[in-house]
């Protein structure tokens, strides 16, 4: 690679080469911390070393597309026509005619699944032309649980660990082959006695609930999310359907990471609106911190994940 054609100072070139980076694709795959690990360069270095390259790589335009595999429920498309419709507001800094330009909703592809047979069709055909073609770059399954839940008895617990180790084994592939991430919504069940709760946790510490899948898919995931409401509401208005134990306004949710193999187990506060997620502060006895949703970022959020 001929690092001296783009516009960088000469001792952050040194660093690179001597930290043996041999492309701008390695320099893009790496995090800020660890390429100034590497690099031994001071953070300012390498966030312009991050964007300089970033600017030399752009040749395409990003692609922000997004398959959502509904299994229960219909999906919410009112919801999603309100969210699109709010985006002039949201995009304040953009031209409103280049937002009102974009059409939001073409880039998210929408399937309906009702059994394995189906699901397995959608995995193993359809999800991986619309990979392969660029037009998504995000998988989301809401739920697998739903599935299983119809197919499987008490007595099918065998096949029900083999279906879901299949399943398990073609979204990593997927996510490896076209390095895009995959989340899986899952539900949570009621813990029936202390001794369950303690063998099963998985992770979910101090809670009274367990994943619905059990071991076998807490075995296939790499990273695990936990999101849930609090009894804390703020001024405004409440969602549809939400119920505030403390006062009127709009309760308070938690996102939670309860493991994962690069981050230790932390927290954000976030609320949703009519314009949708937000990040909040936390307010506490350790004093005032931000938490925002910009701590997940895409790079966090798992390859599989409830």
């Amino acid at each position: 690679m001929d690092w001296w054609r783009l516009d960088l100072n000469p001792k952050v070139v040194a660093a690179v080469r001597k930290a043996n980076i041999q492309s701008m694709k390695e320099i893009l795959s790496l995090s800020g911390p660890d390429l100034q690990r590497l690099t031994k360069l001071s953070n300012r270095d390498v966030q312009y070393l991050h964007k300089t390259v970033a600017v030399a790589t752009k040749s395409d335009p990003v692609v922000t597309g997004a398959v959502y595999i509904c299994t229960e429920d219909a999906f919410p498309n009112k919801r999603l026509q309100q969210l699109i419709a709010f985006q002039p507001m949201l995009r304040a800094d953009v031209p409103a005619d280049v937002v009102n330009n974009i059409k939001f909703g073409n880039n998210i592809f929408i399937e309906h699944v009702a059994d394995v047979e189906s699901f397995n069709h959608c995995l193993s055909k359809r999800i991986p032309i619309l990979l392969s073609r660029g037009l998504i770059r995000l998988v989301v399954i809401d739920s697998i649980a739903a599935l299983v839940r119809c197919e499987f008895g008490a007595a099918d617990s065998i096949v029900k660990a083999k279906c879901l180790q299949k399943f398990g084994t073609m979204l990593h592939h997927l996510s490896h082959r076209f390095c895009s991430p995959i989340i899986c919504v899952n539900q949570v069940t009621g813990a029936v006695s202390d001794s369950h709760l303690a063998h099963s946790e998985l992770g979910l510490l101090d809670r009274r609930v367990l994943p619905a899948l059990g071991l076998t898919w807490s075995n296939q995931l790499l990273m695990r999310l936990m999101v849930c409401r609090t009894h804390i509401c703020i001024e405004g208005k409440l969602p549809e359907g939400e119920v505030c134990a403390s006062t009127t306004g709009t309760v308070i949710r938690r996102m939670e990471i309860i493991f994962a193999p690069h981050l230790p187990q932390s927290f954000c506060n976030y609320i949703i609106n009519e314009q949708g997620v937000r990040g909040m502060k936390e307010r506490g006895v350790t004093g005032t911190r931000e938490v925002g949703m910009n701590k997940l970022t895409i790079k966090t959020i798992l390859k599989v994940s409830i």
